[in-house]
């Protein structure tokens, strides 16, 4: 049967956004170069001595690991010559990331070069996610405020899953369509159309070894979860520790993700720009649901480049019943 490349694709969707012109479906591309190119790393970095940790730790006081780095500069080196990106930000970076010369672009990047890292030792899913905004300013190139905006108002947003495949799954605004890499040729070809995340089914998944961190509230809705007493029924318990891998079980069998605030550390964990909103984009473009346990995600306006969220995000029954029990 023959299949759509992720570059008809790219083509065939840009047609559909207003304004849009050959300079997304470029943009689009080189996300997809810059998988390929991960994913190529991942698979040797065994053998290379790219395993391990770096000694360092990243803008989010986080242990770096060498794929992290690694993932990081392959964004950076994919998009230097691309003008029509203006700059770029990265969860890795402490600021936003300007290229030398004059980039008077229309788009900003935002991205998480490799989501769950610390897989690699282990043999695991790992992923990447991005999101594309349009500058909001007109300056000779982008400020913070191009990047601080609502997701909502994202352009294009998906993520890139090294795992025993690697899929390339993405929305411009339209159908979230997800597609398969051919290793032997190096093409993404279209293996999941018109993703939608099922209702009634599928699992929850939460870092259960944080119930202590939690207030009353999460750690009586996890439970409920937990025993299937909630309106959506029984859901078995899943639970990755990448994002991608468990958002991407979530998006094809149902259920639900979470990752709460905690006591001490009311926003959680995850980042709003890098993971939050650009899944939450995803997750509405394929009939589910994306919320902090108070508002959508996709609503939230950043004050911050770095700035964390809670995440409750997959099913919108699941979702919604699990924000209903956060408010007690």
């Amino acid at each position: 049967m023959q299949r759509h490349t992720l570059v008809e694709q790219f083509v065939h969707d840009q047609a559909k956004v207003p304004g849009a012109t050959g300079e997304l479906s470029r943009l689009l591309s080189r996300l997809s170069l810059a998988g390929r190119m991960i994913a190529m790393e991942i698979m040797r970095a065994g053998f290379v001595g790219r395993l391990g940790l770096t000694g360092d730790k990243n803008v989010q006081d986080e242990e770096v690991r060498a794929l992290d780095v690694l993932s990081n500069d392959i964004f950076i080196r994919v998009f230097e010559t691309v003008d029509t990106v203006s700059s770029i930000a990265s969860e890795e970076m402490s600021d936003v990331y300007y290229y030398s010369g004059e980039r008077t672009g229309k788009y900003v990047l935002v991205f998480d070069p490799l989501d769950g890292s610390s897989n690699v030792d282990a043999n695991g899913a790992m992923g990447s996610i991005f999101s594309i905004h349009r500058r909001c300013t007109d300056g000779p190139r982008a400020t913070l405020a191009d990047f601080l905006q609502p997701g909502s108002e994202q352009v294009a947003a998906g993520y890139i899953l090294y795992g025993p495949a690697t899929m390339f799954v993405y929305t411009s605004g339209g159908p979230v369509n997800g597609f398969t890499l051919d290793r032997a040729i190096g093409e993404f070809f279209l293996t999941h159309p018109g993703m939608r995340i099922p209702e009634g089914t599928g699992s929850y998944a939460v870092n259960e070894a944080n119930e202590a961190k939690w207030d009353e509230r999460t750690r009586a809705m996890v439970q409920r979860f937990r025993l299937g007493q909630t309106a959506c029924g029984k859901r078995s318990a899943r639970y990755v520790g990448a994002l991608v891998a468990d958002f991407h079980r979530t998006l094809v069998q149902g259920g639900i993700y979470m990752y709460p605030g905690e006591a001490k550390r009311k926003n959680g964990k995850l980042r709003l720009l890098y993971e939050g909103a650009p899944l939450a984009m995803v997750a509405r473009q394929a009939g589910g649901h994306a919320t902090d346990g108070e508002r959508p995600i996709l609503e939230v306006e950043p004050a911050e480049l770095h700035q964390r969220t809670p995440l409750y995000i997959g099913s919108r029954a699941d979702v919604e019943e699990a924000t209903r029990l956060l408010r007690g």
